[in-house]
């Protein structure tokens, strides 16, 4: 039975998103993916999903309405049922950045590049590549009548330090920098989107003017810029730039990160390459993620 998701109401960005688009860095396409894999994660094998199936990403207030069948849904982990025209208010994130919001059998908006997450900076996917807004309609997928329910095991830890590998970039950067942004006390910026993380905090300097040689970028990639100023490279970064690299956050901990709200505290510590392999290992199998990006740093 076909079935829709209207948004009746809007009080902050959201978009749709899934696992994302990798492999396509060479298109110039940026990877994307949630902001928090673990609760998209969470949510979705509420509903009996995998745990990458197409969501919504919001950063504030939603209204909802359940139209052409009965609906699973379910948010922060908590799944329940929506009658065929009921509708759900879903509140604003209390502790986090964004909240999901997932029902069984995923939204079927139609996938571009092998993904069907939006891509705002590309303006492809999701819904017509935009912010969804009151008075649109989203296709829902088919239910899996024989898909069982179930939880990560673990649970997200938004307070504890960042791990970070050192590095490339370690000869534009003197032992006093470094240790800066081991020691230094950051917080999260306003400034901050699905393409970056600004922090605040000490200075980072360095000795680069702007001429470094553009290259790719990844995901978790801390960029200092001509100022000192860090910035954490988020799913919908650039595929390319030019500003030194410090550090790059672990994959493990990419979610840690950006579900902090704007004011929170951020501190960094450093890891091994084998210490980030290892963490992620352990991390995808507590809570179901990974898949189709590559592997961390």
């Amino acid at each position: 039975m076909t079935g829709w998701l209207d948004i009746t109401g809007v009080g902050a960005p959201v978009t749709v998103q899934d696992a994302g688009r990798p492999g396509k860095m060479h298109h110039g396409v940026p990877p994307g993916g949630p902001l928090v894999p673990e609760l998209l994660a969470l949510a979705n094998l509420a509903v009996g999903n995998a745990s990458g199936t197409a969501a919504l990403e919001a950063f504030g207030r939603l209204e909802l309405r359940a139209r052409g069948r009965s609906v699973r849904v379910s948010m922060g982990g908590h799944a329940f049922a929506l009658a065929d025209g009921e509708r759900l208010t879903v509140p604003a994130p209390e502790s986090t950045s964004v909240r999901y919001v997932a029902v069984d059998g995923g939204l079927a908006v139609p996938e571009v590049l092998g993904g069907r997450g939006t891509l705002l900076v590309a303006r492809l996917g999701g819904h017509e590549g935009r912010l969804l807004r009151s008075g649109d309609s989203l296709p829902l997928g088919d239910t899996n009548e024989r898909a069982e329910a179930r939880a990560p095991g673990a649970s997200l830890d938004a307070a504890a330090p960042i791990r970070v590998t050192l590095g490339p970039d370690n000869r534009r950067f003197g032992p006093a920098t470094v240790a800066t942004l081991l020691s230094g006390a950051f917080t999260v910026s306003a400034a901050t989107d699905r393409v970056g993380m600004r922090l605040q905090g000490p200075s980072l300097t360095h000795g680069d003017e702007g001429t470094g040689t553009s290259r790719p970028m990844v995901r978790g990639a801390i960029q200092v810029t001509l100022s000192g100023t860090p910035i954490v490279l988020g799913p919908d970064h650039p595929t390319t730039g030019g500003y030194p690299l410090i550090a790059t956050v672990i994959r493990a901990d990419w979610g840690r990160l950006c579900a902090r709200r704007p004011g929170a505290a951020v501190r960094f510590q450093e890891v091994s390459l084998e210490e980030a392999r290892e963490a992620w290992r352990h991390h995808a199998e507590h809570f179901g993620v990974g898949g189709r990006p590559t592997p961390p740093p």
